[in-house]
């Protein structure tokens, strides 16, 4: 299902993209491509070559570790706070994970060629690149973490706190599935802990649509992975430069 396009979308919709100064801006917005992305789809496989990057607006993606007996794990969201295609400009060109929609929107396109030569600058958009790509790092040892060390429970509350803070609405998007699958869990185990949260109140869940309804409560049961992650997110791309 292609989601409906909003007219008000812009690119400054994402924090990356705001947070630029107007002359950065004005070499990097004329090539930047808004495209839909729909619920499952991937953006990359496993070993590609990325040929894009991408700037979610109203949509997230997932990075997923695929094993050779085709499960799989996820390792990072990325939002309307990132930037989907790090190993780009990094220097690697490819990368082991898998990039997949969790939740339907926008997001604006660009060639990894134009994101590389004003990389290649030394200048602005390095700096703001590299701390983003030191939270993302960050969320990554977290998650790991909190996957070998926290129940189901604590695990799904992380989860859809990270998910909330890259949209705009208290809503997702979501079968149980594709949760089992974010985070490397059996179905039932999800079913179970999406039920708890449900009777306490604290979400609805109705035919693959989850909103949160008592956000306070949920960030009482999820486990300390959560605020750790934001604390650095925050920290690292509270940049704003002053225009010029």
């Amino acid at each position: 299902m292609i989601p409906a396009t909003n007219a008000n979308q812009n690119p400054k919709q994402n924090h990356l993209l705001d947070c630029l100064s107007a002359e950065v801006q004005e070499r990097i917005f004329p090539f930047l491509e808004l495209v839909p992305l729909t619920l499952g789809q991937a953006l990359y496989e496993s070993g590609d070559t990325l040929r894009y990057v991408y700037f979610p607006v109203d949509s997230i993606v997932s990075l997923l570790y695929v094993m050779e007996s085709g499960q799989s794990a996820e390792i990072s969201v990325v939002g309307n706070e990132g930037i989907v295609g790090v190993s780009l400009f990094m220097g690697g060109e490819s990368t082991p994970s898998r990039g997949v929609v969790q939740s339907a929107g926008y997001a604006y396109r660009l060639m990894g060629q134009r994101l590389k030569d004003e990389f290649n600058r030394h200048g602005e958009l390095l700096f703001v690149m590299l701390r983003y790509t030191q939270s993302l790092i960050t969320q990554m040892a977290q998650t790991a973490v909190c996957n070998r060390h926290h129940t189901i429970d604590q695990q799904l509350c992380r989860w859809l706190l990270l998910s909330l803070d890259r949209l705009s609405g208290p809503e997702l998007v979501m079968t149980q599935e594709l949760i089992a699958n974010m985070l490397g869990v059996r179905r039932e185990g999800v079913t179970e802990a999406a039920g708890k949260l449900q009777k306490l109140g604290i979400i609805e869940y109705k035919r693959g649509r989850i909103k949160v309804l008592d956000r306070v409560q949920l960030t009482e049961l999820a486990c300390e992975c959560y605020e750790v992650v934001k604390r650095e997110s925050d920290r690292l791309l509270a940049y704003k430069p002053k225009t010029r």
